[in-house]
This record gives structure tokens, sequence and C-alpha cells, in this order.
């Protein structure tokens, strides 16, 4: 099991800044998403704004909190063993106390679930099965401590990201903060991000795909999109899906090799991004860890999470 157009609606409109990464890679299951150049999906980057003394409004990032707008996400156990299979099951209630048993299909899911080890060692995207207002699903999980992000929108909801923690049973050493690193290897394929960010700031970033020294131009769709980026902002994890512009089927995005994300980061810091891309019927993850400079509004430690 593993990892799970325009910034896409993981969230309200989100601003995001990345310097550039640790490549890491695995393979993993289908997902797909689509999404135009801007768009926000489920939480992804910002979500719904609080006030200051002074009235201005202060933008949260998606999935800081386990309750925001009514709804509250619940893991049935905040602790689990290590294994390559092991269930984790959660629910999210809604305003009304009761678990949410509608949900509207984003990017071809209902609910999408990423869980990530604070030390970014790390990464899957997945998506749960619900029953009778239960999610259940099986993770893939090392010792450690860990951060589960539900994207999600219930119907006559707004869209949001609901985070919480899952400590896995275990000892352990934390990694080293990953080397600031722009390419990325995985299954004899190379992933290279070209394109610099700053906090409050528009940025274009285009992730190319080759694999044995040639360009992959067959990529397939994965949620309806030929890539996925989601970005984690080291220190807090504050969290931001993005997805990249066009479509395929729409007469001019082509399927690689190059992957082009349009996207901006709330405030300077270090950003761990993952690109979910699919290509001869498997999904592969990449991983880079970028710094993103520029003063933004939200300041933030880029210190390692751990």
């Amino acid at each position: 099991m593993n990892t799970p157009a325009r910034l896409a609606g993981f969230g309200a409109a989100a601003v995001v800044v990345f310097g550039v990464a640790v490549g890491v890679g695995r393979a993993v299951g289908p997902v797909d998403a689509a999404a135009p150049k801007h768009d926000a999906h489920a939480g992804g980057s910002m979500s719904h704004g609080s006030h200051d003394s002074a009235g201005a409004t202060t933008e949260i990032p998606g999935g800081l909190m386990i309750a925001q707008d009514g709804y509250t996400l619940t893991l049935a156990d905040s602790g689990a063993r290590p294994g390559r299979d092991v269930p984790v099951s959660f629910t999210i209630a809604g305003p009304d106390g009761a678990p949410v048993t509608s949900y509207d299909v984003q990017h071809e899911k209902q609910l999408h679930l990423i869980a990530v080890r604070r030390d970014f060692s790390g990464f899957q995207h997945v998506h749960p099965t619900l029953h009778d207002g239960t999610w259940t699903t099986d993770l893939a999980l090392t010792p450690g401590d860990w951060r589960l992000f539900a994207d999600f929108k219930a119907t006559d909801g707004e869209a949001l990201t609901l985070g919480a923690d899952l400590r896995v049973a275990g000892d352990y050493t934390p990694a080293a903060p990953a080397a600031e690193r722009r390419t990325a290897t995985v299954d004899g394929y190379t992933v290279t991000l070209d394109g610099d960010l700053s906090a409050g700031a528009d940025a274009r970033l285009t992730l190319s795909v080759s694999k044995d020294g040639t360009p992959v131009t067959d990529l397939q769709p994965y949620l309806g999109a030929y890539g996925h980026l989601v970005a984690l902002r080291a220190g807090d994890l504050a969290y931001l899906h993005v997805h990249p512009d066009g479509e395929p089927g729409d007469g001019t995005t082509k399927p690689g090799p190059d992957v082009v994300f349009h996207t901006g980061v709330p405030s300077a810091g270090t950003y761990h991004l993952y690109l979910d891309f699919r290509h001869d019927g498997v999904v592969r993850t990449a991983a880079f860890t970028v710094a993103a400079g520029g003063s933004g509004q939200e300041g933030q430690s880029s210190g390692p999470a751990h």
C-alpha cells in the first residue's frame, strides 16, 4: 500500500512557498484528481479564517485542527502497532454530533487520507472505505509519531482538511532534517523540480518525469490528472494539496514529461513536497524538500517537526 489546472481545492485558496527538496519515492495504488489552475479542494491550502483583535482576517492552513466549522475528526484509537497492513478507522462528526454519512465526490473519491510520519520519513495517500459513518483503511506504519489528514467535503458542507495525531508503538530515532534537493528517484524514474517559490506570491512549478534517461510522454491519469502534489510545512505540518494545469482529454494538456503546478505558500520556511504520478499502471511518489523565501503573512518556524 502506498502513498496518497490549478491549486486543487483541498481547502480555500492558498498561497504556498517551496524551497526545494528531498527525493524519496515509493510505489502506490491508484488515486486520482483533476483540477484547473488555482482552484481549491478540501481544506488544502488555507482553511477558513479567524479574526484578530484588530478585526483582520487571518487564514488558517488546512490540517492544523482536529475540529472546524462544526466537523470533528475522531480516530478510533490514537495509538497503533507497526506493520505493513495496520487497520485504522475514524469518524467525522457533523454539526449535529452524529457521524457524517453523506459526502461529495472530489477528484473521484469521497475522502482522501494522507498519512505522514512527523519526521517526513513516511508518506501515504489512500482512500478509506465508508460504512455506517465509519471510515476504515490499512496503512503501512513504522514506529514513531504520525499525522493523519482527512480531506473531504460533507454534502451541503464546505471542503475541509482535518488532522489528527497517531502514535505508532516501538523504538525509533527521528530522521535528520532533509537536505534541500530538486531531484527525486524512484523505481528507475527520475523527477526534477524547476521553479522557485516565495511566500505570498504565485509560482509556477514544473515537475519533469523521465525513466532511464528518457522523458516519459505517456503518463496515465491518476484521479483525473497527470499528477498530484501535496505540500506540508515543516514544524507544524500545515497541509496543502495542489493539482496541475489542465486535465487529461482537454485537448491541450500533454501526458508528460512535464506536469505544471501553480501554487504559493503562506509563509517562508521549509516545505516537504510529494508528487504522485502514474505510469505503466503503478502510482509512484517522488518526494522533495524545499525552502521558501519571502515574508508572507504567517510567521512559522521552519525547523524540523520532531
